[in-house]
């Protein structure tokens, strides 16, 4: 990014606040906005990853005087054109360095200041380490499998290094030679606007530094190819349906040194016939006769990947109620298993014998007098 991209950024708009905001109240809108948009609490989300990596940059700038003042400044002569060709420069070109009381390539010049708000070197001009290629995949995974976790083989195609020149973009037997235009640095200056100077990547080598006289004929002198390979990725226990995981260094192979992209793998889950999921917990609709929620019972219910176990109904239970069963969920983050989910659904027969039948005639004489839709007819606002 070049001193004027910086300069013409809005860390204001950024963290949503006016360029008089105080100190507290550049904190305060940091925190808010960070703990929203923060990885840990949104995994898999690249969008709030990357809103993540401006505010935080914006906190940077803005959180410190000394780089807020200077920042101010240059936006300050940005967005006021104050860039102004002076008499006897050669074609109307601005030195910079004469802002700020320094040369080009000395202390105090214009690269400084940027490299003091920044943190970079705005005067490193040569080629520098690109990032490898993000890549995408997909997986699909049975209930249980999300569950427990798994290690599975992925087929990945990324951007790589031509395997037919090395990356160099010449055809083999040749190799590529220095840019003359902008002599290797992979950036030149150009006038704007306004008549001052701006640096840009060079429009001969598009930034590489190097030019090709006869290029390979594979690539077309471009140095990038697709990379094909198979490689072995752990998905975690506790996965859910639709989730995106970020496996770091596992992407496309960087350049020149760089690091290599990050593999994002998203999660197909299929449903369970018994079971279902509520965040970590387990869920679990389990039929009961009206005998055992009326006069209270235990019942012995199945769990996942163990044993059934005993659940105890209280009499007079109201159906639809949920139980919990402790430590029979899925796993959490920290190691640890969340709960089972028990909701009991009263089941009415559809068929009954004459003992059945006289039964239910004799519960219902014993209750006559019990009316559960009294209050609803007298309009009382509680429930029976």
């Amino acid at each position: 990014m070049t001193p004027a991209d910086w300069a013409t950024r809005d860390f204001y708009q950024v963290l949503g606040v006016s360029k008089d905001a105080s100190a507290d109240e550049i904190k305060k809108a940091y925190r808010k906005l960070a703990r929203n948009n923060h990885p840990d609490s949104k995994p898999g989300d690249a969008a709030a990853e990357e809103r993540f990596k401006s505010i935080s940059e914006a906190n940077s700038v803005l959180s410190d005087p000394a780089k807020r003042k200077e920042y101010d400044e240059q936006r300050t002569l940005f967005g006021s054109g104050g860039f102004r060709p002076q008499p006897g420069r050669s074609g109307g070109t601005y030195d910079f360095s004469d802002l700020f009381g320094g040369s080009r390539g000395g202390d105090g010049g214009f690269a400084d200041v940027f490299g003091n708000v920044f943190g970079g070197g705005a005067r490193a001009r040569t080629r520098q380490p690109r990032r490898g290629q993000d890549v995408e995949s997909e997986v699909t995974l049975s209930f249980e499998q999300a569950l427990d976790g798994m290690t599975v083989s992925l087929a990945l195609s990324s951007d790589a290094a031509c395997p037919a020149c090395s990356g160099t973009g010449a055809r083999a037997g040749t190799v590529p030679k220095v840019c003359p235009n902008c002599e290797g640095s992979g950036m030149e200056t150009a006038r704007q606007a306004g008549g001052f100077a701006m640096t840009q990547p060079c429009r001969e080598c598009l930034g590489r530094g190097l030019v090709v006289d006869d290029p390979c004929p594979v690539c077309h002198g471009s140095g990038r190819g697709t990379s094909t390979r198979t490689i072995n990725a752990r998905i975690p226990a506790g996965v859910r349906d639709g989730q995106r995981i970020r496996l770091r260094g596992k992407g496309g192979p960087g350049e020149t040194g760089g690091p290599a992209g990050d593999l994002y793998v998203l999660a197909h889950v299929t449903a369970h016939p018994r079971f279902g999921r509520k965040g970590d917990n387990l869920t679990l609709t389990v039929p009961v006769r009206f005998d055992e929620v009326a006069l209270g019972a235990e019942i012995s219910i199945p769990t996942l990947g163990a044993g059934p176990v005993t659940l105890k109904i209280p009499a007079g239970t109201p159906n639809g109620r949920t139980f919990r069963v402790k430590g029979r969920g899925a796993p959490r983050r920290d190691g640890t298993l969340a709960d089972l989910l028990v909701t009991v659904d009263v089941e009415t027969p559809t068929a009954l014998d004459d003992q059945a039948k006289a039964a239910v005639q004799a519960l219902r004489e014993a209750l006559k007098e019990h009316d559960p839709r009294a209050r609803l007819l007298r309009g009382d606002q509680t429930h029976a």
